[in-house]
């Protein structure tokens, strides 16, 4: 399974200006990785920003890749409670579009959130991120060196917009 899997990171402020880029280059890196490499599990986090754009993506491109699976790694079951409606309404149609949905917590701790980090990186052989050059912390940042560490093959949407 570590063959055919992707996993996703990215950050969660994203600009009205940058969304629709990033959504266009992320949706072709997934289907370059479809088409070429034979992924078909993609894992995503559940976050607001950059892992929604891509599990919007995934939805879409599962109308033309019928055998495509989209995996929600999430940190805990109450992760948008602070959330606004428009993100809510967006969580819930990912999570109606999931093919799996495997929570790491029942409610919030303070390693939630790296603990679904790390288990977005377990059994991956690729991940794709949204990294800003000039942010050195984070989870997203933590993340990608992780998958540097672990020799994931990494694809760094920035370098694309």
């Amino acid at each position: 399974m570590k063959k055919l899997t992707c996993c996703f990171t990215g950050h969660r402020d994203i600009s009205k200006n940058e969304y629709a880029k990033i959504y266009e280059v992320t949706k072709i890196i997934i289907e370059i990785l479809i088409k070429e490499k034979g992924i078909l599990y993609f894992k995503v986090g559940g976050a607001r920003g950059f892992d929604t754009i891509v599990a919007l993506a995934i939805i879409e491109l599962k109308v033309k890749y019928k055998d495509i699976k989209l995996i929600l790694i999430l940190p805990c079951k109450n992760q948008c409670f602070k959330w606004n409606k428009m993100d809510i309404d967006l969580y819930n149609l990912v999570l109606e579009s999931a093919d799996e949905i495997i929570y790491i917590s029942e409610n919030y701790t303070k390693t939630c959130m790296l603990e679904r980090n790390d288990e977005l990186l377990e059994n991956s052989n690729y991940c794709v991120c949204y990294l800003r050059e000039k942010i050195m912390q984070g989870g997203t940042f933590y993340t990608v060196s992780r998958a540097k560490k672990n020799n994931i093959e990494i694809y760094n949407v920035n370098n694309y917009i």
